[in-house]
């Protein structure tokens, strides 16, 4: 994937979606985002960030795209100040006013039930809340499942730096096509995609882990053990989000591990899809912790799977063998 023509026109709609929800988000953030509403734990500017990226990207992928997503609008409903402040952030991206019924609407197209066999998108209108309200690292993830497979995904990583040296990058993949990274600032039709790979390393003890920074979202005492019996003493990068997918993508750092920090968890479809595409096609391989193919296929949760591994390849195998070394 190297040229705009490559891109198809169904993935090249899903990524001016993302692009003008990331757009979205960043308008909020700095409006919004303050060290005060930091202090009081005040996650108000997330939610608005969430229903104003959701309700552009389902309004923008069209009434025929079926969505899965995270949010649908009865919470919006009730909250009469967070819905006229969403109604406002989504008629500044529309570039004209929106009716709160249309936007209403368009927030609950995302409401859709995952279909077994079917081929709808998948997405996380604010990965990484908490990064978004520490002004790190999160993304908006939208990806393409048909039949239980992921066919193809985009990244819009606002704080994320590109590869031309500055902040802000889209990745994009498709299914046997490859996966590339554009600039999130500049127009999509004035770029070329720029083909990205995973690191080629293979010995397991010069890898670099890239684990969420929350520790709630993974074991990471866990994550200390492997990386001991992997003889790795790099220490770890640390970010929320699906961006360590691309961390991960890019050759940055060679191993992503989620592993299970509670019993039963399932994880959530939205919070993979994206993320996974794009480190398979740049060359990686995502399994759970047991090296099980992730299986999207069983409506909106990983439910029969366990955890989430994802590395540059080469050392997949020794990765999953310490993870089982140490469960």
């Amino acid at each position: 994937m190297t040229t705009t023509q490559t891109i198809s026109d169904e993935l090249m709609t899903a990524l001016a979606a993302v692009r003008q929800a990331s757009f979205v988000c960043q308008a909020v953030q700095g409006r919004l985002v303050s060290p005060e509403t930091i202090e009081k734990k005040d996650k108000s500017p997330v939610t608005v960030a969430d229903f104003a990226s959701q309700a552009v990207v389902c309004a923008l992928l069209g009434e025929e795209a079926q969505v899965v997503g995270e949010e649908d609008a009865k919470e919006l409903r009730g909250d009469e100040r967070v819905l006229n402040a969403v109604v406002e952030q989504v008629s500044q991206s529309m570039g004209k006013p929106v009716s709160v019924e249309t936007v209403l609407s368009w927030i609950d197209r995302g409401g859709a039930a995952a279909p077994a066999d079917g081929r709808y998108w998948t997405l996380d209108p604010i990965d990484g809340t908490k990064g978004f309200l520490r002004a790190e690292q999160y993304a908006v993830a939208l990806g393409l499942i048909e039949k239980g497979q992921v066919i193809a995904g985009v990244l819009g990583c606002p704080n994320l730096p590109n590869h031309r040296g500055g902040k802000g990058a889209l990745l994009i993949a498709e299914r046997g096509r490859g996966a590339a990274i554009l600039t999130l600032d500049d127009e999509i039709s004035a770029q070329e995609p720029v083909a990205i790979r995973v690191s080629d390393l293979v010995d397991p003890s010069a890898a670099r882990f890239c684990e969420s920074v929350e520790s709630g979202h993974s074991d990471q005492d866990q994550s200390v053990q492997i990386a001991k019996a992997l003889g790795i003493t790099t220490e770890p990068v640390r970010m929320d989000s699906q961006c360590k997918y691309a961390t991960v993508a890019r050759g940055e750092a060679q191993i992503y591990l989620r592993l299970p920090t509670r019993p039963g968890y399932e994880e959530k479809i939205w919070d993979h899809a994206a993320g996974l595409i794009v480190v398979e096609e740049a060359g990686g391989t995502v399994t759970d912790i047991t090296g099980k193919p992730l299986d999207f296929g069983q409506g909106g949760t990983l439910k029969a799977n366990r955890g989430v591994v994802a590395t540059n390849g080469p050392i997949h195998d020794q990765v999953i063998a310490a993870i089982a070394k140490t469960s």
